[in-house]
Parts: structure tokens; sequence; C-alpha cells
């Protein structure tokens, strides 16, 4: 019998090597949601921030300007490097989160707990001090808030995907309101960015294959305020991200 180990516990595999899927997942989620001290592996400090952020803007440079070009339009939208604030985008694509680096921000972006797991991508992201959240368990929930609006307390920009999964047709869904409640509660701005062509280029279900069909355009809007009204927040940024998409896709 043959063992695998994560965070230096044993987990049983199946006597060729490979981990127990089940109870791998079961030992990470459970990991990932006890209560710390902080949301991220590592101090976060202005340098260590910066040296993080340029590890994961330089692998997704990378690994899509050899694919595809970006373009950044409303650069001058964007808050300086240093200022915390939400950052929400509609998601379409896998390669959503490696086309935002482009932004040139050190956000920390939100995952589901399962994508922690995949080989190489997923251990880097932990690493890198992002944080993971389970949609269906409550607790996870809340301890996604409260580790974002401690990111943001310590000066780090946080970016969510309000819709919370990747659009099937390419078509903006609606749009939840725990960004926006994080903002709210940090008193930062919101940032709506709105991202084309990435669907096309890799749509939902189609992961591991690249279509020909162009480049990316990523759009920044202007920053909504601080405010006390997370609804009036939501709106406010749905209504911009929705503005550049095509008309069919605006929902």
């Amino acid at each position: 019998m043959r063992w695998s180990t994560l965070f230096g516990e044993r987990i049983r595999g199946d006597g060729r090597g490979r981990a127990d899927s089940r109870e791998l997942g079961s030992r990470f989620r459970a990991r990932t949601a006890a209560d710390t001290p902080a949301p991220f592996p590592l101090p976060l400090t202005p340098s260590s921030r910066r040296a993080q952020h340029f590890v994961n803007t330089l692998w997704a440079k990378v690994s899509t300007g050899i694919f595809y070009p970006v373009t950044l339009v409303g650069a001058a939208n964007l808050p300086p490097a240093g200022a915390p604030a939400v950052y929400v985008a509609n998601h379409q694509s896998f390669l959503d989160i490696y086309t935002l680096f482009w932004l040139g921000r050190p956000f920390k972006f939100i995952s589901k707990t399962s994508n922690f797991l995949i080989p190489v991508v997923g251990w880097s992201m932990f690493l890198t001090g992002h944080v993971g959240l389970n949609r269906t368990d409550r607790r996870s929930q809340l301890k996604c808030l409260a580790d974002c609006i401690a990111l943001l307390g310590a000066g780090a920009p946080v970016l969510f995907f309000p819709e919370g999964t990747r659009s099937r047709d390419g078509a903006l869904g609606e749009f939840k309101k725990g960004a926006f409640s994080v903002a709210v509660k940090a008193g930062v701005p919101v940032v709506p960015v709105t991202l084309i062509g990435t669907g096309a280029l890799m749509p939902n279900g189609a992961e591991g294959r690249l279509y020909s069909g162009g480049g990316v355009t990523v759009v920044v809007h202007p920053p909504i305020p601080p405010s006390t009204d997370a609804a009036a927040m939501m709106a406010a940024a749905r209504e911009a991200i929705a503005g550049p998409l095509p008309a069919a896709y605006r929902a």
C-alpha cells in the first residue's frame, strides 16, 4: 500500500501511487476552511505582495501572450497599484484570470476550493495567497468574505466574479451581492471590468482547447465610489460591465 501526502499528512492511496481524490479533497477543504489569523500562507507585506504579483503576472503574460493579444481600454480608470479596491468582472472562460493579470494590479482573486487541487496551477494559486471558496458551504462563504475584508485592510485589492460561475453561452448572468457587501464593509471603491473575447477563445466546457478568433479586450470602467448601499453598487457595476458587451450577451 502506497501513500501520498498533503500538508505533511498521510493520505491512503489505491496501491498504484494515486491518492484517493475524495479524501484528498476532504483534507484540503478542511485545511483551507480552518480558522487562521490570515487568509494567505505568507506574510502579506507590500514587498511580499509585489513579489507574489510579479510571479502571477509573469506566468500569466507568458502563458497568454504567445497565443492571443490583449488590448487594455480605460487604463486611466485603474486605481493606484497600492490602493485597496474590489475589482469585479464578467466570467466567460478559464482564460479570464490569466487575462486580468494584464491589468498590472496585485489583486487576490476568489476561486472555488477544488481549483486549488489542480496540479501546478492550483498549487501556485495557494502559495501566492488567493482565496478559496466552497460555494455550497455557508461557513466557507462567511470565511471568504472575512478573508477578503482582511486582505483589503492589509492594502491588497481583491477580485470577484460576481456571477459566481462561468457563463455557458457568453451572456452576462445575475450578480451575487458578496463582492459589494465586502466593498461596503471595507469602505473601498468597486472597479468594474468587462472582458470581451475570452469566451470565444476557450468557451466554458472546452478547457484545454484554444480556438482561433482574434484577441481579447479588457475594458476598465470608472471606479464606483465607496458606499453603504451594496445593492446600488451591484446594479451600477452590472450596468457598466454589460455596456461594452454585444447586445445579445447583456441579458
